[in-house]
């Protein structure tokens, strides 16, 4: 089984994922841009009982959105990185914020999502598929992935 490690830039945090995440999303959302700093996020969507800590606690912050959703970020006590999010506080699945990876560059995109608010100057033309808003998760994600995805929701209802 492929294993990921990773940690906040303090390095006072440490995990490790055991496995692929079920999907890869990279999102332009004006909530993702002004919760990161920056233009888009990588989050990488992974069941929450294969993320180890290793070393170190995270601590937990809801943070606003757009949508009214709750939106709670795992972070560094420390140095303040968000290491994943749980979007919708399902706590059974979360949102790995794949550049807090050792070896980022190992979790490309699977998609592009809200390119409606994609900063102009970003260049998406190639690679993953792109969305103004979201997408039909039935049509792009892998058949694994969706049962996966089934199985740990199942778990949190």
């Amino acid at each position: 089984m492929k294993e990921y490690q990773g940690g906040c830039c303090c390095g006072a945090i440490r995990y490790r994922l055991a496995g692929l995440p079920m999907f890869v999303h990279c999102c332009h959302c004006r909530d993702c841009q002004r919760q990161t700093g920056s233009a888009f996020v990588m989050n990488a969507l992974i069941e929450a009982e294969r993320i180890a800590l290793l070393q170190g606690a995270v601590q937990r912050r809801a943070l606003p959105t757009s949508s009214g959703r709750p939106h709670i970020a795992h972070y560094c006590p420390e140095c303040g990185t968000t290491l994943w999010s749980d979007y919708g506080a399902r706590k059974v699945m979360l949102f790995v914020r794949v550049g807090t990876l050792d070896e980022p560059a190992a979790l490309p995109p699977d998609v592009h999502i809200f390119t409606r608010s994609r900063l102009p100057w970003v260049d998406i033309s190639g690679g993953a598929p792109r969305f103004e808003v979201y997408y039909d998760m039935a049509a792009l994600w892998p058949a694994e992935s969706l049962r996966r995805r089934e199985a740990v929701l199942g778990k949190g209802r």
